[in-house]
């Protein structure tokens, strides 16, 4: 076994317990409750705790917003969330390991034909609060606006919007059950879910994590742990990203 490096494990846990921020509001990468989370996060938490010789403790939360606080506040030592250049300014981020689509869902009987037709003026498209979505979307939409809730589906209906935003698994969950609904493809954007710690860590730490995604990757634990936790495996990152 690899000697554990305690310099390393002291700049990344420097309490001594590695704090893992746990997003439960994203059905995909977590599951189960804020006493017993379960999914592809908490395993991976587990075995980065585990290769720096570390306890784990969980810190969970409903929405990525509150993660991302977490972490950049100094609550928790790593999180795990969607690549974003607004994030990046105070997270360095692993490869990715996993790959989810951002897709849209409008009533059925809308003019929409598909995803792009969304950007137009005086669209209101329904977004989590803080979410990678929400983030893209303010960067790239043209004319349409963005309306925030604590869930897009939840603002979307409420306020009567023209499309709602979200993660394809649970938004094709819900239209599912609303024949008023459909998606509209194709998916508007690709989320890159990757481990992050704070800039103010060593180079060396960050390296540490990302060279860790990456064999976890490529040996196939990511594609394991996903289909374990009763998801797609083919949602694993590419080994060669």
């Amino acid at each position: 076994m690899t000697p554990v490096d305690a310099d390393l494990a002291h700049d990344l846990a420097p309490t001594g317990v590695l704090r893992a921020s746990i997003n439960l509001g994203n059905p995909v990468l977590a599951q189960g409750t804020p006493d017993e989370p379960s999914g592809i996060t908490v395993d991976l938490a587990r075995e980065v705790a585990e290769r720096l010789a570390l306890p784990v403790q969980f810190i969970c939360f409903d929405a990525a917003r509150k993660s991302y606080a977490a972490m950049t506040e100094g609550h928790a030592d790593l999180c795990f969330l969607a690549v974003d250049p607004d994030r990046e300014k105070e997270v360095a981020f692993s490869t990715p390991y996993v790959h989810i689509e951002g897709v849209y869902a409008a009533p059925a009987n809308s003019t929409f034909a598909c995803a792009a037709d969304v950007d137009r003026d005086g669209v209101r498209i329904g977004v989590k609060k803080g979410s990678a979505y929400d983030l893209y979307l303010s960067r790239v939409l043209h004319h349409a606006t963005v309306v925030r809730g604590d869930e897009g589906v939840d603002v979307f209906h409420a306020e009567g919007l023209d499309v709602a935003a979200g993660i394809r698994q649970p938004l094709t969950a819900h239209v599912a059950q609303r024949a008023e609904l459909r998606l509209l493809e194709p998916a508007f954007m690709t989320i890159r879910q990757a481990i992050g710690t704070t800039r103010g860590r060593s180079p060396k730490t960050a390296r540490f994590v990302s060279d860790l995604v990456t064999e976890l990757v490529t040996s196939g634990f990511v594609a394991k742990a996903l289909r374990n936790s009763g998801q797609d495996p083919a949602l694993a990152a590419s080994a060669t990203v």
